[in-house]
Parts: C-alpha cells; sequence; structure tokens
C-alpha cells in the first residue's frame, strides 16, 4: 500500500534587500564609488605620474624657450602650459574616465551595482560626481603646478607674470577644468559603448585626432573644429586676439567656454538616458 506523496513547495528566495531598509542614497552611492576608487592601487600612482609629467612638460618647454630668446609675451601661452603635456593630459583623462565604468561592464560588477541600486541612472551620476572632483583636484595640481614651475624658471628673465596678473585666470581655469571635462566625456562613452578597446578608442578619436582633421580657413570646418574639447582650451589658453592681418576664423572666447559645459553634460544625459532604457 503506497502513501500518496504532499506537494512539493518551491523554496522562499531571500529578497535581495530588506523591506524595512531604506533605499540607498545619493550620497552613499557617491562614497561607494570612491571606495571603489581608491581601492584601485594604479590610480594613484598614475594620477600623480600624469601630473608629474604635465609639470615638468612646463618646465622643459621655459627652458627651451628662454635659451631660444622668446619674447616675454610668449611664455604665459605657450610655456606654462605646452601643449605637448595637456593633450597627454586630455588622453589619459579620457581613457581613464572610461575605464571607470568600462571594467565594471568586463568583470560583472555592474549587474551587483544594478541589484543593490536599481536606480542606474543615479549610479551614473555618482559615478560622474566622483570624476569630476578626482579630475578636478588632478587638473587643479597640473595647473597650477605648470604656472609656479615656468615661473621660478622665469626668475631674473623679465619674461614673469604673478598669479595676480589679469591674464592668468583664464588660462588656469581652463587648463585646471580639462582634464574633468575629458574624465566626463570618457565616462559617458563607456556607458555607451561599454568596450575597453571600443571606448578608449572612440574618446582618443574624439578628443584629440577629430579636432585636427579640420582647419580655420573656412567658417563651415571652423565650425566645426570649435566645437571640440582640444580647440577650446586652445582658444581659452591664448592670450590676447589674433591681429587684424590673421588669416582663419577664430573661436570666441564665450563660445569655448560654451564648448567646456556642453560635451560632458551631453555625454552624461546620453549615458544616464541610455542605461535606463536597457538591460545590463
Amino acid at each position: 500500500m503506497t502513501q500518496a506523496l504532499a506537494p512539493l513547495t518551491p523554496l522562499a528566495t531571500p529578497p535581495a534587500t530588506s523591506p524595512d531598509e531604506p533605499p540607498a542614497r545619493f550620497l552613499d552611492l557617491i562614497a561607494s564609488e570612491w571606495i571603489k576608487t581608491r581601492s584601485l592601487r594604479s590610480t594613484p600612482w598614475a594620477l600623480a605620474l600624469i601630473t608629474l609629467f604635465v609639470i615638468g612638460s612646463a618646465a622643459v618647454a621655459t627652458l627651451a624657450d628662454k635659451a631660444a630668446g622668446s619674447e616675454p609675451a610668449d611664455f604665459l601661452a605657450y610655456d606654462a602650459y605646452p601643449a605637448t603635456g595637456y593633450m597627454t593630459l586630455t588622453l589619459v583623462a579620457g581613457s581613464m574616465g572610461a575605464l571607470t565604468v568600462v571594467n565594471e561592464y568586463g568583470s560583472g560588477l555592474i549587474r551587483t551595482t544594478t541589484v543593490a541600486v536599481p536606480d542606474r541612472g543615479a549610479v551614473v551620476l555618482a559615478k560622474a560626481v566622483v570624476t569630476a572632483a578626482l579630475w578636478t583636484t588632478v587638473g587643479t595640481a597640473a595647473s597650477l603646478g605648470s604656472f609656479l614651475v615656468s615661473q621660478a624658471v622665469l626668475q631674473g628673465h623679465d619674461a614673469g607674470v604673478a598669479l595676480t596678473h589679469p591674464d592668468v585666470l583664464r588660462p588656469l581655469l581652463a587648463s585646471a577644468l580639462l582634464a574633468p571635462v575629458c574624465a566626463l566625456v570618457g565616462l559617458g562613452f563607456g556607458v555607451l559603448l561599454r568596450h575597453t578597446a571600443g571606448t578608449v578608442l572612440t574618446s582618443v578619436f574624439t578628443l584629440l585626432m577629430l579636432p585636427t582633421m579640420f582647419s580655420e580657413s573656412n567658417r563651415w570646418s571652423a565650425d566645426v573644429r570649435h566645437a571640440m574639447v582640444s580647440a577650446a582650451w586652445t582658444r581659452l589658453v591664448r592670450i590676447g586676439e589674433p591681429g587684424p592681418g590673421s588669416l582663419g576664423y577664430t573661436a570666441t572666447l564665450p563660445g569655448s567656454w560654451i564648448v567646456y559645459a556642453l560635451w560632458p553634460l551631453a555625454t552624461l544625459a546620453l549615458a544616464v538616458a541610455a542605461v535606463r532604457h536597457r538591460d545590463v
């Protein structure tokens, strides 16, 4: 005689979070992203090396121009903020900003993050806040260090300018903000593309290579070039206005500041919209 078996009931799966547990606050997300960033041992070394490289490039450029007998007015625009150092900073900031999020997609950690915090847009914004704060600190240190080192080299040669000089603030601020702008653009590309090689190549191409394809000889080409971040930085660090006999179209200072603001805002807006409407 057989005994009827009771029907099996499925085991209840515990919820990811307790019903009584409050949702994560935005400040909690920022703290979490900061812990992720500083836990990487390579990050402090990379930031220190790129800062020293930018400052060193300013010292080398100033020494070379001083030996060549350049005009004093050229030192602030071309030696305190040399293109070699700041284009390298653009490359590193854009790439590391992209890797901030691409590494999580590659390792699968982003799934854990989105399970703990269903609001994916808030996660992206928290990453942006940490990235902006970190690279603003790096950019400020590099910009201020470049200026001070270049002026120290010029001591006694009647070519230096004081930090309070009216022409100093704009290139100093533009050079300090170049790093966070490029890092945020790279972060936005990382969320949109989610692939390491493709994201880094897109960031490098957009920030560094694309502006060189357009000249200032005609209006439409100049407009495209002036809409790029590196071209905006070049205009902002330039002292004075071009002479009446100069060739080509020159970007305006307000337009260059607008480019600085629109690129990170546009890429982050697209990233937040994309991450909210697709699967991880």
